[in-house]
């Protein structure tokens, strides 16, 4: 989650909404990302997107059904119909999103019968300084 965190922190500096992710295969990072959708002027480029995207092709595959991915904040469900998609075997996810969030808010995308991959789930794992993150980003923006 260390990792996550800084990549988070870098998006502040870029001027993103300060969401980081890792993705790990066996211990290994395979890939990591921030938010980049005011950068790349793309609604796409969640942290979770992009460290999917770039993990896939690190490992030459849409499946990434061993791997762990780490991310600051609870997913939204189009992050997790990803994670769903790709197959990931863990997220861990740092701060709730009761506003956006997919996985435990909101859409509750891996509770769906139409779901067809469920990761197991953890979250809560830097929530203090994820949140704290946010909030003073959003402060800051007001």
């Amino acid at each position: 989650m260390k990792q996550a965190l800084a990549a988070a922190r870098a998006a502040v500096d870029a001027g993103e909404v300060p969401i980081g992710a890792v993705l790990m295969l066996d211990g290994k990072v395979i890939a990591t990302a921030a938010n980049e959708t005011r950068t790349g002027r793309d609604p796409t480029a969640h942290a979770e997107m992009l460290v999917i995207r770039r993990a896939a092709e690190a490992l030459g595959q849409e499946r990434l059904e061993r791997c762990d991915l780490w991310v600051t904040l609870e997913p939204c469900a189009m992050c997790a119909g990803a994670i769903a998609h790709a197959r990931i075997a863990r997220l861990y996810y740092a701060a709730p999103d009761p506003k956006g969030g997919g996985v435990e808010h909101g859409a509750r995308v891996f509770d769906q019968p139409t779901c067809h991959h469920r990761p197991e789930v953890y979250s809560g794992l830097g929530e203090a300084e994820s949140a704290m993150l946010l909030r003073e980003f959003f402060v800051a923006r007001r």
